[in-house]
């Protein structure tokens, strides 16, 4: 095979490793964000839930400050009672106070309600943030784990990316700079092998002089169809 087209090949191996790292780094973090994204969720929850308590709570505290003023009310009806004169002024202050004591245990039950669900949400709060501290121990140990991993990765990398760069400055710049052109829109399929008389990147069937060029492997032969750097995979 030609040295140029050679190298060629060896690079855009090269290319290809260096262009799997990323996803292998974002396959190992892969546990770490699921986890991540299921505290996030509980964190939601419990914001939700603790902002509902604080409606509640607001709720509690208007029906708490009602009672307060239909006790008053009724101490306004017990003053009026010895003031009363007519039997007419006696049922009007009769149905006004038996009202005012209707409301007060409508209040009371509503206060007794709420003050069960708040409690309800309490516990609830109390079991989501549980959960929460067992994925924070958990996200840790994973934590710890990852990061070995990923800096095992990139120790790969680096060394990938060395051999690129020794590569690089062996190789005729004018060459490297055709690759790049055509790795821009081609990216990890811009050098492929010939298989069965076909371009193995956009797989039209090459003529018979573009095949047999290609498999003298003389010179840097390109596909006529798609653009892309061709080699014999055969040798």
């Amino acid at each position: 095979m030609n040295k140029h087209l050679s190298q060629l090949v060896e690079i855009a191996n090269l290319d290809k490793e260096i262009d799997s790292f990323e996803p292998r780094i974002k396959e190992v973090k892969k546990e770490l964000s699921a986890i991540e994204e299921e505290e996030n969720t509980l964190n939601r929850e419990i914001e939700e839930l603790e902002s509902s308590s604080r409606d509640i709570s607001l709720s509690i505290t208007k029906n708490e400050n009602h009672l307060e003023d239909l006790s008053l009310k009724l101490e306004e009806i017990a003053n009026k009672t010895k003031l009363i004169k007519t039997e007419k002024e006696s049922k009007a202050l009769s149905l006004e106070e038996e009202l005012a004591k209707e409301q007060i245990t409508f209040a009371n039950e509503e206060i007794a309600r709420l003050n069960t669900l708040i409690e309800s949400k309490k516990d609830s709060i109390h079991s989501l943030e549980e959960k929460v501290n067992q994925l924070k121990e958990k996200g840790e140990e994973i934590a710890q784990r990852v990061e070995i991993e990923v800096q095992k990765v990139k120790r790969e990398q680096k060394e990938v990316f060395a051999q690129k760069e020794e590569l690089v400055g062996k190789m005729d710049q004018k060459i490297i700079s055709f690759y790049e052109k055509i790795r821009k829109w081609a990216k990890n399929t811009s050098v492929v092998p010939v298989t069965r008389q076909a371009c193995g990147g956009c797989f039209i069937r090459l003529n018979d002089k573009i095949y047999s060029d290609v498999i003298r492997s003389d010179d840097i032969i390109t596909c006529p169809h798609c653009g892309r750097i061709l080699y014999n995979n055969n040798q």
